[in-house]
């Protein structure tokens, strides 16, 4: 159990010890939910945007691959689809 309080524009500062266990940090979005008689629940609202990118980028790191040559295959693979499905023989 801990205690928090309330600051000035409705800050709340969490312990560092719930932020380290949940891997909080600054930046992150939370829903609260209001479950009635003055509790709270707040629940993570993970970016899934931000996930995947996050994904891509270790993804790069892992192949040694570079954005500029992953945009150049995206570029070599988009005209490959284009050709295959809208041109005609």
């Amino acid at each position: 159990m801990s205690t928090v309080q309330i600051r000035s524009k409705g800050v709340i500062t969490l312990p560092i010890d719930l932020r380290r266990r949940y891997a909080m940090s600054k930046g992150d979005v939370y829903t609260l939910v209001d479950l009635g008689d003055g509790s709270f629940l707040m629940v993570p609202q993970v970016s899934q945007v931000a996930h995947y990118g996050d994904r891509v980028a270790q993804v790069l790191k892992d192949e040694k691959v570079s954005v500029e040559e992953m945009l150049q295959v995206l570029a070599e693979e988009r005209e490959t689809y284009y050709q295959d499905h809208y041109v005609e023989d």
